[in-house]
């Protein structure tokens, strides 16, 4: 690489205008957290095992701080004819904590392969380094992570077991007075609301934006084998 950057498109998945945003956007995170997020696309992985061509790579570059080994890579193959697509997130030491491989897991299945399924791949990546980053700032938890899109889900649904059986009890009382009269505020609320829960991703955290100047590539990172990968 020469300038060194962050967004490597080597298979050029994305465009001009979309390699900006994102580059903009981890060089940032970079300049205020030292922490590097390297995104390597490439078609060919020329004979190595996915999980085996990402370390390698963030040992070649050294990818992170030497010490903070605070780096990550996101490696892409595209699905190139029968070849199924393959997508991998490597962490080094000092991010396996707060990006532990089942987070690394959920990323690359609910925030990259939806988007790269149909054809999206900067709003994959885009998506993924944005969980990436608030993950690693501790905007928020791995557990938070995970709970989301489970316990949340699940809540519309308790909701209306919970209200089935308080109808069923006044309907018991109140032998002919208004269904509905003794229900719980809140419950009333939820309702009206659609359960009340969150939904979607972790979408609003802006990295802000920032110059491409004065980045100068790995800082000597290691890497311990920590990650996971998916494929579509």
């Amino acid at each position: 690489m020469n300038p060194p950057r962050l967004v490597n498109d080597f298979a050029g998945l994305l465009s001009q205008s979309e390699y900006a945003k994102l580059e903009r956007k981890l060089r940032n995170y970079h300049d205020t957290t030292s922490t590097q997020v390297y995104i390597i696309t490439v078609n060919d992985l020329m004979g190595y095992d996915l999980a085996d061509f990402a370390f390698r790579i963030g040992e070649k570059w050294g990818i992170g701080q030497k010490g903070k080994d605070n780096g990550l890579i996101i490696l892409i193959k595209p699905r190139i004819g029968n070849q199924r697509g393959e997508a991998m997130i490597a962490t080094g030491y000092g991010l396996e904590d707060v990006i532990p491989d089942a987070i690394s897991k959920r990323i690359i299945d609910r925030e990259i392969i939806p988007y790269f399924q149909e054809g999206n791949y900067y709003g994959g990546l885009d998506k993924a380094t944005t969980t990436i980053i608030g993950l690693a700032s501790g905007k928020f938890s791995g557990d938070e992570y995970l709970g989301q899109g489970g316990a949340f889900v699940a809540l519309p649904l308790l909701i209306f077991l919970l209200l089935f059986f308080i109808i069923l009890f006044n309907v018991k009382k109140t032998r002919g007075r208004s269904i509905g009269h003794n229900i719980p505020f809140w419950i009333a609320m939820g309702m009206l609301s659609g359960g009340g829960g969150r939904s979607g991703g972790f979408g609003g955290f802006s990295s802000g934006s920032g110059s491409f100047g004065g980045f100068s590539g790995g800082g000597g990172g290691s890497f311990g084998g920590g990650g996971a990968r998916g494929s579509w």
